[in-house]
């Protein structure tokens, strides 16, 4: 479980905070969405959970464990728990589709081997099984410079399952996509979540994406929670709220 106790974030020289008193508890199993407009906490939610952005004040509480009183190296191995999806993918071009997948074992190997660049061939069949849950077995050994855009996304996904993660973090991971791409990589986060069991924090700026994959959704405006329950309950004067301005859905 995730707790959020009161959260308020300010980066430094900023005269307001970008999340301010957020109360959050995220529970296993939750496929959860987050709405809002640019600027209003999104990102800064994701990294505050993903211990990246430490808290002004508050505390974000990881199964009952105080973020802010954790040493590195422990925030080191919540992060590897937590698989992480970017917008712009954070591929290395140059690699091939496998080898950017491997990367998702940085954080639970020796610094040496991940220098050398040496997996071991159980290693690598953990890849290829991952690689055909996102339906890219076919393509391992193409270099991602060469992928599609939705490719991409789903190379993405798969290096986050690498490490066998307990949690999905995305920061927009479909934004740059056209709809029909996102709404299909989206279909494969929810599936591989609701397969795995996971709990899933999904910004996204697509409404529509949110109503028909959420299970809840939080709409930010802000840096606060403008609203916190189910999909369909998401109408027109909620979104007026999250968005200062009417939104057609």
């Amino acid at each position: 479980m995730i707790e959020l106790d009161d959260v308020t974030v300010y980066y430094p020289k900023a005269e307001e905070p970008a999340v301010h008193g957020v109360n959050l508890s995220l529970q296993p199993g939750e496929f959860v969405c987050v709405l809002g407009p640019s600027g209003a906490g999104k990102s800064t939610l994701i990294r505050t959970i993903n211990a990246l952005q430490p808290v002004t004040y508050g505390q974000v509480l990881i199964q009952g464990e105080n973020v802010q009183e954790m040493l590195e190296a422990q925030k080191r191995a919540w992060r590897s728990r937590a698989g992480m999806i970017f917008q712009h993918f954070h591929l290395i071009p140059r690699l091939t589709v496998q080898q950017n997948v491997l990367t998702g074992l940085f954080g639970k190997r020796r610094a040496f081997l991940n220098a050398v660049g040496f997996f071991s061939q159980s290693e690598k069949q953990k890849a290829e099984r991952v690689l055909e849950e996102v339906g890219l077995v076919d393509i391992a050994g193409r270099r991602v410079e060469a992928l599609s855009g939705g490719q991409k996304q789903r190379v993405g996904i798969a290096r986050a399952l690498m490490q066998e993660p307990e949690v999905f973090l995305g920061d927009e991971p479909v934004a740059s996509l056209d709809p029909g791409t996102a709404r299909s990589v989206f279909g494969i986060l929810k599936d591989i979540h609701e397969k795995q069991q996971l709990m899933s924090l999904i910004n996204v700026h697509d409404v529509a994406l949110a109503k028909s994959f959420a299970t809840r959704v939080i709409g930010l405006a802000g840096g606060e929670i403008i609203y916190d329950g189910p999909p369909d309950e998401l109408d027109s004067k909620n979104l007026e709220m999250i968005y200062g301005k009417a939104i057609h859905i």
